[in-house]
């Protein structure tokens, strides 16, 4: 059985955390072999770091690489299609980090764009830019695949399980997530990440969501069932007249979120063609630790899937440093108090399996469960709620 030849493209906490889920793997089944990244020195630290003696800065010699089979990209969301489609053309198969993209500016655009540039124009950039890689998927015939850890949660697995095992239909999911912000100033400005909260957190949920609804359908009627259309609102929370009352009490310490031009609260209402909804709620500016559920309310019963924050393991301080730098969970403010530090957050959240899920699915030349039609729906919803909330409508699918 051949060993899969893994050439990342980007060398920092997604390539990091992709490999720490590679080692999960049973030996002999892949392999990483090159490393890409912006500096030369970024690829050389993490080939050191991991075992690799192949390092560049140039991404034609790593798709150049005859023993290389498959591209990991986790590069900024801005250069996700242009290097998607190179690798695609040059017959590698694809792993992606989320978002699959989005708009990032065009010669000519003001900056910052995120208050210049309109939302039909950015809906239409990002979507061309997601169908492109598409095209190139299917042309060169390789595998996507969409590293939505979501879907893959033992949670949300379970939520599969029981609405198969229900007669009932989902008449509204509701999924959240929220923490205290990001410390990235990269992702203060549209032009790296293409959006703010919604685009950068919020694809996690859409996704699920997505996922969820296709599934059931397939289930119950033998075809998915599809969005139809989004409302929204979005809004920075930080530059308003509420934070700034909180700034002058010095009561505004523990949020990170800073932004430029994005957003970082979202609310989107997804209208499914069976008369369903979704409802996304995300918060670049949540305090309590990173939160991610999603509820499934059925016409038989309801389901809830939480994706952090469970109760497996409790703990209880009065000095926030007794535990000293053992890992509790993503975003926490404070080891204080009671706590729910993660007893395994990549299985929880997925990242192991959706790993494991590519892999097989590349050797065995099978789709992977998450795959080049959920990136592209979810480009779709997210801008199409951009433009929502930009023109206080309701937004139809194309």
């Amino acid at each position: 059985m051949k060993t899969l030849g893994i050439g990342f493209v980007g060398a920092k906490y997604g390539a990091r955390m992709h490999y720490e889920n590679y080692k999960k793997l049973p030996q002999g089944l892949i392999e990483i072999r090159g490393i890409c990244s912006r500096t030369p020195e970024s690829a050389e630290t993490l080939a050191r770091d991991i075992g690799v003696s192949f390092a560049t800065d140039n991404l034609d010699a790593l798709l150049a690489r005859k023993d290389i089979d498959v591209i990991d990209i986790c590069t900024p969301p801005a250069t996700h299609h242009e290097i998607a489609i190179r690798a695609a053309e040059a017959g590698k198969h694809i792993i992606m980090e989320k978002p699959l993209t989005g708009y990032f500016g065009e010669p000519g655009d003001q900056e910052p764009i995120g208050l210049h540039v309109p939302r039909a124009r950015m809906r239409a950039g990002a979507r061309k830019n997601a169908e492109a890689v598409r095209d190139a998927v299917r042309k060169n015939d390789v595998q996507f695949c969409y590293a939505e850890n979501w879907v893959y949660s033992p949670t949300i697995a379970k939520m599969r399980n029981l609405i198969a095992a229900s007669k009932g239909s989902i008449l509204e999911l509701r999924a959240e997530e929220n923490h205290s912000g990001s410390t990235s100033e990269y992702n203060r400005q549209w032009k790296n990440t293409g959006g703010g909260a919604l685009q950068r957190m919020g694809v996690h949920s859409v996704g699920a969501c997505l996922h969820i609804k296709q599934w059931e359908g397939q289930q119950r009627t033998g075809r998915p069932i599809r969005p139809v259309s989004v409302i929204a609102d979005v809004a920075d929370l930080i530059n308003t007249e509420a934070s700034e009352r909180a700034k002058k009490a010095n009561a505004h310490k523990w949020i990170n979120s800073n932004p430029i031009d994005v957003e970082n609260w979202a609310n989107v209402t997804i209208r499914f063609d069976d008369g369903s909804r979704a409802t996304v709620l995300v918060s670049d500016a949540g305090l309590g630790g990173l939160n991610t559920r999603v509820t499934a309310f059925m016409t038989d019963g309801v389901i809830k899937a939480n994706m952090t924050a469970n109760d497996a393991v409790e703990t209880y301080a009065v000095d926030p440093n007794a535990f000293g730098k053992e890992y509790f969970s993503g975003n926490l403010e404070t080891k204080a108090g009671w706590n729910r530090p993660s007893c395994d957050e990549d299985w929880f959240r997925g990242f192991a399996q959706e790993i494991e899920d590519f892999v097989y699915a590349i050797r065995d030349n099978r789709a992977p469960f998450s795959g080049i039609d959920l990136a592209v729906d979810c480009v779709n919803v997210i801008y199409s709620a951009y433009l929502s909330a930009e023109e206080g409508r309701m937004v139809l699918l194309e």
